[in-house]
């Protein structure tokens, strides 16, 4: 996330190469207009961007520290909106969420990615509302990602009003005491009369505490324009940018704030139910300009990982005894977490090894599917001990056949288990690996996308 502008920043500090030199700083400041403009940042956010830099730059001394110091305020500044970051609850429940925005934004699947970031990370009873009836797969798509990812919902099927989906949704909520109820709301392609109508009725009705706008990021100056009219209709109280996994240039998120004056809540970075990223300025800020957000890559793994179970796989791990077993239940754990690339972005210092690994899909990898494949033929006994496999040809035809894979696949993929398991044995308790040993590890056990 972030990866291009951050490597732009990077290239405009490195302008500066000595104190005191205006040629530098004037150098630096082309190079950070070029690129954000590059980057599809709003003209107007840049512009201002430019300017707070240079201004706090004169003012500490021309410097490579100083500027760098410059743009991480200026940047803040620009990425804080009045308003609430991340989620917040009502101090009565249920928290009441109106979703809106245009047709095709990313709005139902957005609905149960926050309904399953509030139940997984937050640990809340949440109930989605099925109130898009204008687009004819919109309930259905909801009850399939209910069904898929066990989030409890709420429909009509004999539905004509959505106003009145909306109201019964709600007041189911309050029966059955959920802590959040996420109500889907129906878009246009384009904005009209009756769809702001019908948003503005339903507001009305079920009072919500919040009003997020759905933008998506690939359209660009466009999603802003939008983002503003939503905004005079219905007074949102936050953006939610979708798509952000295919935004190479990713400068929405840093205009949007700025332009529509509300804060981005929650950045969409894949098409997975647990991709969707918390946005608070500071620690967007931080990843930025490089320094990794170890603070959010704690609040994640805290909360889907089990303390008990945690430390009993660090005994495992440091006696050497990780086997196949251990692996699945951890691929389960780790898939909770979203995109693994999003995950490494948190860790200071890691763009290097992000550039040689690239984004590891743990669900639908060509390999990772052939190590399932692998282990689903193994015994109960060769799951636990993966040192059976290689001391017995038998045992690695038989799993062969079973698996649907050559032996040759089967003796490459064991080595490599096993060559990561003593990989991970040297750091087994180390809150943060060394990066030397992580990329040693990476070219151990590669899961091509």
């Amino acid at each position: 996330m972030f990866n291009k502008i951050s490597e732009s920043f990077k290239s405009a500090i490195n302008k500066i190469r000595l104190k005191d030199d205006e040629k530098s700083l004037k150098k630096a400041l082309n190079e950070l207009k070029k690129n954000l403009l590059k980057a599809d940042v709003h003209f107007k956010t840049t512009k201002e961007l430019l300017h707070k830099v240079e201004v706090e730059t004169r003012k500490r001394g021309i410097g490579r520290a100083n500027f760098f110091l410059a743009l991480e305020e200026a940047l803040k500044e620009i990425l804080t909106a009045p308003g609430n970051y991340g989620f917040v609850f009502a101090p009565k429940p249920p928290t009441i969420v109106m979703m809106s925005g245009l047709q095709g934004s990313g709005k139902t699947t957005t609905t149960a990615k926050l309904a399953y970031y509030l139940k997984t990370f937050k640990k809340k009873k949440v109930l989605m509302v099925a109130a898009d009836l204008q687009r004819l797969a919109a309930v259905e798509q909801l009850k399939q990602l209910a069904q898929h990812n066990n989030l409890d919902i709420f429909y009509d099927e004999n539905a004509k009003d959505a106003v009145e989906v909306a109201k019964k949704g709600v007041e189911f909520a309050k029966e059955k005491f959920y802590d959040v109820v996420i109500i889907d709301t129906a878009g246009r392609l384009a904005i009209d009369e009756e769809l702001m109508d019908e948003l503005v009725r339903m507001k009305s009705e079920v009072n919500p505490n919040e009003i997020f706008y759905v933008a998506d990021s690939l359209t660009g100056k466009d999603a802003i324009n939008t983002a503003k009219s939503f905004d005079e209709k219905l007074d949102i109280t936050g953006v939610i940018l979708t798509k952000f996994d295919g935004d190479s240039k990713g400068g929405v998120a840093l205009s949007i704030a700025h332009q529509v004056k509300k804060p981005l809540r929650f950045i969409g970075t894949g098409e997975k139910i647990a991709d969707l990223e918390v946005f608070i300025p500071d620690r967007i800020v931080s990843r930025l300009m490089g320094a990794g957000d170890i603070e959010s890559l704690v609040e994640k793994t805290t909360a889907v990982i089990d303390e008990k179970e945690a430390k009993k796989l660090t005994k495992k791990l440091k006696k050497g005894q990780f086997n196949y077993n251990d692996f699945l239940a951890q691929l389960e754990q780790m898939k909770k977490l979203g995109s693994m690339k999003n995950l490494l972005s948190m860790i200071p210092g890691m763009g290097g090894l992000l550039k040689q690994i690239g984004d590891i899909d743990l669900e639908n990898s060509a390999e990772i599917k052939k190590i399932k494949a692998m282990i689903n033929s193994m015994t109960k006994k060769e799951r636990e001990n993966p040192h059976l496999i290689k001391e017995s040809a038998s045992r690695r035809r038989r799993i062969a056949r079973g698996a649907g894979l050559s032996v040759q696949e089967v003796n490459r993929i064991n080595k490599q288990f096993q060559n990561a398991a003593k990989m991970a044995k040297k750091f087994a308790g180390k809150k943060i690996p060394d990066l030397k040993e992580l990329t040693a590890m990476a070219q151990h056990l590669k899961f091509p996308k």
